[in-house]
């Protein structure tokens, strides 16, 4: 079986299942992922990031094949807050708040 043809004709549902089966251990019906079931999924689920999702965020698999890493400058300015945005404007939906149980 080769790589680069199954990568090619996999659509984008049977990535989710591969992806879900790597990254859990279980396939979405519940069954355990045997280890070595787990590693080809997770090279399948890698190759086909980098031929269909062209993504640059952080630690994923790029066009070329390379982990994508981000400086910390990189990363600040991805995540800087908008410059209209001020302090006295957060409202209560926008951010996350956790209470001791």
């Amino acid at each position: 079986m080769d790589l680069s043809n199954v990568v090619e004709n996999m659509t984008s549902d049977m990535y989710e299942r591969l992806k879900h089966a790597a990254e859990t251990g279980r396939w979405p019906n519940g069954t355990v992922v045997e280890q070595s079931q787990r590693e080809s999924a997770l090279q399948l689920s890698m190759a086909y990031q980098a031929k269909h999702l062209n993504s640059d965020e952080m630690l994923t698999v790029g066009q070329n094949g390379e982990i994508v890493h981000k400086s910390k400058a990189e990363l600040r300015a991805q995540f800087k807050k908008p410059s209209n945005a001020s302090d006295n404007n957060i409202n209560a939906d926008d951010i996350a708040r956790f209470t001791d149980l």
